[in-house]
């Protein structure tokens, strides 16, 4: 069964850095693309980035090109987020979890499961 526990969230300055961590249990990490998302109050979950199996070829949101870095680690069934020069905007809680459906976009939610409980980031102004 797998879980997924995301970590290193916290309440940062605008311009600040934060590293996101992803641990996976449950089943090997390197089976699947894996997803990072997001979800703002009152906002629907919308996706981050995304790093392929062998972790060489990601994907980012218009929004986190060029701020933010998605990695992994296999052999640490951890995938990683580096957050730098932070805005406001990237307030949320932020979800990791691989990607099941890889006939479906992928940048679409549904095209993930077993999502983690989130760990909460704010920037503040």
């Amino acid at each position: 069964q797998v879980q997924l526990v995301e970590s290193g969230g916290g309440l940062v300055q605008t311009g600040g850095s934060l590293r996101l961590s992803c641990i996976v249990s449950g089943g090997p990490v390197s089976n699947y693309t894996m997803g990072w998302f997001r979800q703002a109050p009152g906002k629907e979950r919308e996706f981050v980035a995304a790093i392929d199996k062998s972790g060489y070829s990601t994907h980012y949101a218009d929004p986190v090109k060029g701020r933010f870095t998605i990695s992994r680690d296999n052999t640490k069934n951890t995938v990683y987020l580096q957050m730098n020069s932070l805005k406001p905007e990237d307030t949320a809680v932020y979800y990791c979890a691989p990607r099941v459906n890889d006939a479906d976009i992928i940048e679409y939610p549904r095209a993930y499961d077993y999502w983690g409980q989130g760990t909460q980031v704010a920037v503040s102004s």
